[in-house]
């Protein structure tokens, strides 16, 4: 249960690449405010979510329609957040996909020693301790109604079992 970085490399000009090579801008914006969304809070320590409630963060600002105006609402939105992580670090936000990585690298295995971290190695885990990164291409799960998101291992994490074990939503 560490922490995770997602969509790690999105950057203003790679969003606009994401954007044609999908052809779907919405999704390309949703995945870049994800990305500054998670990297600032897991990364610099900053949080950016305007409401605990995705749900009412979506409302507010009319990120379920698939419209001209959500998109320029998503433009503004993007540009707002990474306003807020160069008023919170003093720094703008990282277009360098190698910055982006090792501040990841950094933060990720920083997180061993979490709360989160210590409970879930207690509750589930037994004998040998040990510590490892990821770095792996993954297949978006918000591009709508037919995709989804989840995770596979090869053996049951609890008892080392060799079987297939997952998760999805």
């Amino acid at each position: 249960m560490m922490d995770t970085v997602l969509n790690l490399g999105l950057n203003d000009v790679t969003a606009v690449a994401l954007a044609e090579k999908s052809r779907d801008r919405r999704f390309a914006l949703d995945s870049y405010r994800r990305f500054i969304t998670m990297y600032a809070n897991v990364v610099l320590g900053i949080d950016i979510i305007i409401s605990r409630n995705p749900r009412d963060h979506k409302d507010r600002h009319g990120l379920y329609a698939r419209h001209r105006s959500q998109r320029r609402r998503l433009d503004n939105i993007v540009d707002r957040y990474k306003e807020r992580v160069e008023e919170e670090s003093g720094k703008p936000f990282p277009q360098d996909p190698h910055a982006q990585l090792w501040g990841a690298i950094g933060a990720v295995f920083g997180s061993w020693m979490n709360q989160r971290a210590i409970t879930y190695r207690r509750l589930h885990i037994s004998g040998e301790l040990g510590h490892r990164g990821q770095c792996a291409g993954h297949v978006f799960g918000n591009m709508g109604e037919t995709s989804a998101t989840g995770v596979a291992f090869r053996a049951i994490r609890s008892t080392g079992e060799k079987k297939l074990y997952g998760e999805f939503l």
